[in-house]
């Protein structure tokens, strides 16, 4: 009899974290619904139709092999209950060499620095290339290489991760933040897109946690954009 209990005490949790959207350690974040945006950052449809979620993405607006950028950002306010180490995912769309890359900080981490005044290559994420959406992890392209970028967060509760133009028709669609810090593999990180139910939790500014309880994050006063 109390075999059964939990058994279904069991079916019912995940059918609730399934209805949240949660599937495995980890959270996903649309681009669209940040916090803030300040053009020429700018939210667009995915009018050629190659898979962005929700059918949108952020980006300065221009065209392959212009360059340039260097103003404009989005923030996302993400409240941590845990104390650790963090990697971030993209998904990402970068046509060549010239439009293939973004400052990218997350504050307490990372200093209270404009990555795009000071140019600190520490903060520079090279965009791996592709012209089709694809898992990117967030890494910092100094001129002697490109190691994979690890956020240490030493104390729970709110940061602030900016993700900066740096060149035009770099697209962003969406974001996924692990505790899995080892992976260099997109097939070694359970990653996945927002789902209808993760937008849904963005918009009302409610909370999600991955079944680890590692991870949480709030989204206070978001609006559909």
């Amino acid at each position: 009899m109390h075999r059964s209990v939990l058994v279904l005490g069991l079916i019912l949790a995940v059918a609730c974290l399934a209805q949240a959207g949660i599937k495995g350690a980890g959270i996903a974040l649309e681009a669209e619904l940040a916090q803030r945006i300040e053009e020429p950052m700018k939210i667009d449809d995915d009018a050629v139709g190659k898979g962005a979620s929700n059918g949108k993405f952020i980006w300065m607006e221009g065209k392959p092999a212009t360059g340039g950028g260097g103003e404009g950002w989005a923030e996302f306010d993400i409240n941590l209950s845990e104390k650790g180490e963090y990697a971030i995912w993209g998904h990402v769309l970068a046509w060549d060499g010239n439009s293939d890359s973004f400052w990218v900080t997350w504050k307490p981490a990372d200093p209270d620095e404009d990555a795009q005044k000071t140019q600190n290559t520490k903060f520079r994420w090279a965009v791996a290339g592709g012209d089709k959406w694809h898992w990117d992890r967030i890494n910092a392209w100094l001129d002697g290489g490109t190691p994979e970028r690890t956020w240490k967060i030493d104390q729970p509760g709110k940061t602030t991760l900016r993700i900066s133009v740096r060149e035009d028709a770099t697209m962003l669609d969406a974001l996924f933040i692990t505790t899995n810090v080892k992976a260099t593999d997109p097939a070694d990180v359970n990653l996945r897109l927002p789902t209808a139910a993760d937008r849904e939790l963005q918009v009302k500014g409610s909370t999600a946690v991955d079944p680890g309880g590692k991870v949480t994050t709030t989204w206070a006063g978001l609006k559909q954009r």
